[in-house]
């Protein structure tokens, strides 16, 4: 489950490389990140963010996805993009006649 390759994102991956180190890893979800970003966003002002809302007792983390989530979603956003790649060719071809 947690071998990965080059083509998945980068943060299942990270998430089963961290543990496999012995961490817990917990996914925030990032609407409760967001309110607490005091100044300009940068690093240091996210970091800090994200550590003062996965200390709130309120905040709710997510799973990481298994692979056969991330596929499904890979075979859906495909889908996704070629219907609608295919409606702006028919809507150029109607434009041009």
């Amino acid at each position: 489950m947690c071998r990965g390759n080059g083509s998945v994102r980068q943060l299942p991956l990270q998430t089963c490389q961290m543990a496999r180190l012995g961490h817990e890893p917990r996914l925030i979800v990032p609407a409760y990140v967001k309110p607490s970003v005091k100044r300009q966003k940068n690093d240091v002002a996210e970091a800090e963010a994200i550590v003062e809302a996965a200390q709130r007792p309120t905040t709710r983390f997510v799973e990481p996805k298994t692979k056969e989530q991330q596929s499904r979603a890979i075979v859906f956003r495909t889908r996704e993009q070629f219907v609608n790649q295919r409606t702006e060719w028919v809507n150029a071809l109607r434009a041009h006649l």
